[in-house]
């Protein structure tokens, strides 16, 4: 067991973080916060020892809701489960008018905190419609070493740089993020309207998931496109393989390792959510997709997208790995990283490499790249881990589009936004952290990085 603290400490209020800080910063104690734990950026572990603030233990509650803005105010260690739970039952729970929904579904949803959503720039299965984390997010207030720190809650404003995009991300670096204000949406799970196409090649899936975001008709809310390798293996999880649909596709050429899966539904007002659908279903036989909405592979991938990544831990236990990298990727440059990167991947023998894309805007989107393989060497996995992000960078990928930094990433962090940038990132944590008492040893590659990355 490496990088525990000496000592946990659960605080129940943003005074209490405040006087944590203040005493850490008078004797020197190194200082890390602890949301829900499920980083995979090695972005919550102790590396000097110190002290780590629990911070869903208590600092999980509702500060206001106000339904005239839809917003809503809470701690920063309210898990998704709970925003949610208080939000799909605003009338009973708050006195709303309707029910409501963050819209924010990270497949971390059960073990996440909305503070983890925001320090990391986290982003939702449903962010093609809802937005990222940094377009939900209307105000925010912070513990940090300088004193308590806090953003205005208007819809927009023109007062210089804006605070709320330079503290988002900064992973606990700057302060504890004790107070988020968010925008809220209306709930209407009624009007959501389910689709799955295959595609008869990458290319034609592509080029039509391009067409339906830049054609400016609205967007759908889930929207995940896999590439061949994991279309294949999504054959065989959402129970499509073996079916009448599956003899249907090899009888119209759809053939394996060349097939794309697309799925998703649209949502919002009734008449908006249909015409969505309509559209992508246009767009979709425009490119020769073949319809598959009427089996239930949308209903299947929903009842596992929570419950996967257990599978990671099970299949660790037979000596198989299992991990993920992803980043941001322009239109014009997806191509390029999907094939470099794999290359590198499939270059290790006996692994494989799935990709989706589940993060779209007009002008790009992400891949998300699962590697599976039988690896035990510690050793092994590092330089294999190091590699695939050489790899990103390399072929014009962001180093993350929505995990965040950490410890893992930190190394790459000033060549991929040059001196400059990082000077500003250092400059920031120099004036909220003179003494680097908050979550050091590696984040965001501020500091020296610990063994072993």
């Amino acid at each position: 067991i490496q990088n525990i603290p000496d000592v946990v400490v659960a605080p129940r209020s943003d005074s209490e973080i405040q006087r944590m800080i203040d005493y850490c910063v008078k004797h020197r104690i190194p200082l890390y916060i602890y949301g829900a734990g499920s980083s995979v950026t090695r972005g919550i572990e102790a590396v000097r020892g110190g002290i780590a603030l629990d911070m869903s233990r208590h600092m999980n509650k509702m500060i206001s809701f106000n339904e005239i803005d839809q917003t809503i105010t809470v701690e920063a260690g309210m898990t998704g489960p709970q925003l949610e739970e208080l939000l799909n039952h605003a009338p009973e729970r708050l006195g709303a008018k309707r029910r409501y929904t963050c819209g924010h579904f990270p497949q971390s949803f059960e073990f996440s905190s909305v503070g983890g959503w925001v320090v990391t720039r986290g982003a939702g299965q449903n962010s093609t419609y809802y937005g990222k984390i940094e377009d939900i997010v209307i105000a925010q207030e912070y513990a940090t070493p300088r004193g308590r720190f806090k953003t205005c809650a208007h819809p927009r404003s023109a007062n210089g740089p804006d605070f709320d995009q330079i503290m988002m991300g900064s992973e606990g670096t700057f302060g504890v993020l004790t107070a988020v204000t968010l925008r809220i949406f209306r709930w209407q799970p009624e009007n959501r309207c389910r689709f799955s196409y295959m595609f008869k090649n990458w290319d034609d899936a592509r080029e039509a998931c391009r067409e339906i975001m830049q054609a400016e008709f609205g967007y759908p809310s889930v929207f995940r496109l896999s590439d061949p390798e994991e279309t294949d293996v999504a054959m065989k999880l959402y129970h499509i393989e073996g079916t009448p649909a599956d003899t249907v596709l090899k009888a119209l050429g759809f053939k394996p390792m060349q097939k794309c899966l697309l799925l998703g539904h649209t949502e919002g007002e009734r008449g908006f959510s249909r015409n969505v659908n309509r559209q992508i279903r246009r767009i979709c036989h425009k490119y020769g997709a073949f319809n598959i909405s009427f089996a239930p592979v949308v209903q299947n991938w929903e009842k596992g997208r929570f419950r996967d990544p257990y599978m990671r831990e099970d299949m660790g236990d037979y000596g198989i790995l299992i991990d993920t990298l992803e980043a941001g990727v322009t239109w014009d440059n997806l191509h390029r990283l999907h094939e470099g990167v794999r290359a590198y991947v499939k270059s290790r023998p006996d692994t494989m490499c799935m990709t989706h894309a589940s993060h779209f805007y007009p002008q790009g989107t992400n891949l998300y790249f699962i590697f599976i393989a039988h690896m035990n060497d510690p050793d092994e996995f590092r330089a294999f881990q190091r590699g695939i992000i050489a790899k990103i960078q390399e072929f014009g990928g962001s180093l993350s589009h929505h995990h965040g930094v950490g410890r893992m990433i930190g190394p790459w962090m000033e060549e991929h936004l040059g001196k400059e940038q990082m000077a500003v990132l250092r400059a920031l944590k120099a004036h909220f952290d003179p003494n680097n008492i908050m979550n050091p040893g590696g984040q965001l590659g501020l500091d020296d990085s610990p063994a072993g990355t």
